[in-house]
């Protein structure tokens, strides 16, 4: 699958089809873990969760639907 690198702002961004990103429980807003394989001249790219990184699953499930909830109003206060 082709992709190609784009500018957005200061960035250089890469996007990710939906067909790849769904199987993997990711979507908007996910956060992912970014590596570069020097030796295989790969950048890996994975999914992570709050789970994770040590904490419980069931109280990381709720932090990540709360977010998805409310993340326009969570979004405007970070605005302010």
């Amino acid at each position: 699958m082709l992709r190609k690198v784009f500018k957005t702002g200061n960035s250089l961004v890469v996007s990710l089809p939906r067909e790849v990103l769904e199987p993997l429980g990711m979507s908007d807003g996910s956060d992912v873990s970014v590596e570069l394989d020097r030796k295989n001249g790969q950048i890996l790219i994975r999914p992570t969760s709050l789970a994770a990184a040590g904490v419980d699953e069931t109280f990381a499930k709720q932090v990540n639907e709360f977010i998805a909830e409310y993340r326009p109003a969570l979004d405007a206060l970070s605005k302010k």
